[in-house]
């Protein structure tokens, strides 16, 4: 063929292929043998023992009554995000007040302050008045009391005063002076001692009348006692104011020798 080729000069040769057909072709020989290197290997690596055969197993079953299933929970969804709107500049509008409504709030703000002002005066008029009030009742009362007790004191007083002139008027006879009487010398060197009891009567003046001897008295003390007794003096006793005489007075005279 290719002598053929070479002795036909004149025979219009065919366009040799372009070199995309030469990629091409080498391109699906190359896949060619990629598979043919894919079978042989699988061809050498497949069993070529016979299988056994399969076991026979025995499935048991049992029957269980189940609860019914819970129904699924609702799924929550989260609340989608709250984006803030931007801040709007707020532009608020000053009205203009009312000339009118103005005087009127002043009056009255004038008005109230005059009448906490007349209410001040009048709760300061009230405690002056309490306090005038307190203080006279303070003072009314200091008074009553002095006089109280003035009145006791001259009550007492008076009383005391009664009381002095009762004691002045009625009283009893009082001893003013007395003297002890003498030891008799033979009692005394002869050792006698004892007591003698004189009975006499104070008369209006204070003196001693008609002194005697009472009970058991030694002989030797009989005259120096009655003679000591006639030289007392006594305060006389006043009843209702005028001295009387007492009768029946008696006085013990010790004797006794140390």
């Amino acid at each position: 063929m290719s002598a053929a080729l070479m002795s036909s000069s004149s025979l219009n040769l065919p366009p040799l292929p372009s070199p995309w057909v030469w990629r091409n072709g080498a391109a699906a020989m190359v896949a060619v043998g990629l598979h043919a290197l894919v079978l042989g290997l699988l061809l050498a690596q497949w069993p070529s023992s016979v299988p056994e055969a399969p076991q026979v197993r025995t499935l048991t079953t049992r029957l269980i009554t189940l609860a019914p299933p819970a129904p699924p929970a609702p799924e929550i969804v989260p609340p989608a995000p709250v984006v803030p709107e931007p801040a709007r500049p707020v532009v608020e509008e000053t009205p203009r007040p009312d000339p009118r409504i103005e005087q009127q709030r002043l009056e009255q703000a004038a008005l109230a302050r005059k009448r906490e002002q007349e209410r001040l005066r009048q709760e300061q008029q009230r405690l002056q008045q309490e306090r005038a009030e307190r203080q006279r009742q303070e003072q009314l009362a200091r008074q009553q009391e002095q006089q109280r007790l003035a009145a006791e004191q001259a009550l007492a007083a008076e009383r005391a005063h009664q009381a002095e002139a009762a004691a002045a008027a009625s009283r009893q006879y009082l001893p003013i002076a007395k003297e002890a009487p003498d030891y008799p010398d033979r009692a005394l060197n002869k050792g006698i001692e004892g007591d003698c009891t004189v009975n006499y009567r104070v008369n209006p003046q204070g003196r001693v009348e008609n002194p005697q001897v009472v009970g058991d008295c030694h002989p030797l003390f009989v005259r120096p006692s009655l003679s000591a007794a006639k030289t007392f003096r006594y305060q006389p006793r006043l009843e209702n104011g005028k001295a009387v005489a007492v009768e029946g007075v008696k006085n013990t005279f010790h004797y006794r020798i140390e």
